[in-house]
């Protein structure tokens, strides 16, 4: 499996994405220090000491393997830092170099990566990863291992500044470099057949199965966002900086209805304009209402749901268009856990961003079989019900069909959700309310009107500010 993998130098890396990269100088050379023995408190501090002969360990050989590695590579470390243009835009790019020494993460590669993230902080870029790594650097023992916690925390810090961080998984991607930079990012992308785990290839129990530690076997569970061609990844990285790179502080309209449908005369005939099959779904309102859309994909925590399309675009032409919108958006089907967890990502990442959030809401309700009870739905729900509720950045909510309880509501945005006419809204669905009150199956079109479910009821209740209309063609 692994030969047919194209493996990149970090340079060749680079040439697949930009043509424009300016590498950054490489830090002076720390010195290092070890821990003093303890000493009166009036004493002087013990003085730093460098390196000896074969790094921290004094491992033997460690000099000449690094030379070794220079050589065979023209480079310093295992990793390129430098600035770059991707699509249009600036970006700090990170690249590694497996032929040196794996890629490996050792304390003069923490130096690199800390400088370069601070030099992104500094300069308001967001950051690109290029990633191809075995793991720390043993060699430096310990001092290589804890340049993971040095490079979580540039992560955290570039976070917190409101910069988006994207990887790229080359082969192999494992090991602290996975779990930092890889796994890490706001959006991961990686190479087709890659090699993705924790585990590297010699330390993997005897009997593992392959198949499981590759890209698309991390795309199939959650951890990474798409499986990107190298002849593609130009493009999509450059749409995805692009998206991630523009904040708003304004709401967004929502989308006008799709269908020209009369507001439903009883509540029973809400719930069967709703659930039409002919009725406009998500991917008609998205595509309408968007252009230049990027996907995420999966909840990072092993799931995914295909119910639940989340990603940023463009919006279209108008007095708005041009904007960076962040979608989530349910299509009709029983939401998993996978699919809240996943929107509730995109909305922590969008809020983080200040990209304003549209959610779409079209549920029969959450998944309730015993695999959803196990899958943690409760927590799922709560998940996306904080993070709406904590979102600085503004949210519009469309209820386009289907709200089935707090499976529905969880996605919607309070004081700034609005109907179509072919929607309705209720805290349970009828027949299960029906149910619950022992009514005959006969009493459940009387019992939906009862609940008060229709677009123009939500209105009288205040639970949706309005209902929308469909778009006027141009005269």
């Amino acid at each position: 499996m692994t030969e047919a993998v194209p493996r990149y130098t970090a340079r060749e890396a680079i040439d697949l994405v930009t043509s424009e990269f300016t590498e950054l100088p490489g830090p002076a050379s720390p010195v290092h220090v070890y821990p003093a023995e303890p000493a009166a408190p009036a004493a002087p501090a013990a003085p730093a000491r460098e390196y000896g002969p074969d790094g921290p360990l004094s491992w033997q050989g460690y000099d000449a393997s690094r030379a070794r590695a220079a050589a065979r590579t023209g480079e310093e470390e295992s990793v390129v830092c430098g600035t770059a243009t991707v699509g249009g835009t600036a970006t700090v790019l990170i690249s590694f170099e497996f032929g040196f020494l794996g890629g490996s993460l050792g304390e003069r590669t923490g130096d690199r990566l800390e400088a370069a993230c601070a030099y992104a902080r500094e300069h308001r870029l967001p950051v690109v990863s290029l990633v191809a790594t075995g793991g720390s650097r043993m060699q430096e023992g310990m001092r290589a291992l804890v340049q993971l916690q040095r490079v979580a925390r540039q992560s955290t810090l570039t976070r917190e500044a409101g910069l988006p961080q994207i990887a790229v998984l080359r082969d192999p991607t494992t090991g602290g470099g996975w779990a930092t930079l890889g796994a890490g990012a706001d959006v991961v992308l990686a190479l087709p057949g890659a090699q993705v785990g924790f585990a590297g290839s010699r330390v993997r129990p005897p009997d593992a199965d392959p198949a499981a530690y590759t890209a698309e076997a991390q795309l199939g569970a959650g951890a990474v966002d798409a499986v990107v061609s190298p002849a593609e990844l130009p493009g999509l990285l450059g749409l995805w900086l692009q998206l991630l790179s523009h904040p708003s502080a304004e709401p967004v309209p929502p989308p006008p209805a799709l269908a020209d449908t009369d507001l439903p005369a009883t509540g029973w005939e809400a719930v069967g304009n709703a659930r039409s099959p002919q009725r406009p779904r998500a991917t008609a309102y998205l595509d309408a209402y968007l252009t230049r859309r990027a996907a995420i994909s999966g909840d990072r925590c092993g799931g995914k749901d295909d119910g639940m399309l989340c990603g940023f675009g463009v919006l279209k032409d108008g007095k708005d268009g041009g904007r960076t919108v962040a979608y989530a958006a349910q299509t009709g089907t029983a939401t998993r856990p996978a699919g809240y967890r996943t929107a509730a990502r995109l909305i922590r990442l969008a809020d983080r961003l200040r990209i304003p959030v549209l959610t779409l809401v079209d549920t029969p309700g959450a998944a309730n079989d015993a695999e959803a009870e196990r899958q943690g739905a409760g927590a799922a729900i709560a998940e996306v019900f904080g993070a709406v509720a904590a979102a600085r950045t503004p949210l519009t909510t469309l209820l386009i069909g289907e709200g089935g309880s707090g499976g529905a509501l969880a996605l919607a945005a309070p004081d700034n959700t609005w109907a179509t006419p072919d929607s309705y809204f209720s805290v349970i669905a009828p027949e299960l309310a029906a149910a619950i009150l022992k009514r005959p199956p006969e009493e459940v079109r009387a019992t939906a009107h009862q609940l008060r479910i229709r677009p123009q009821d939500l209105v009288d209740l205040g639970v949706v500010r309005g209902i929308v209309e469909p778009a006027k063609s141009p005269s």
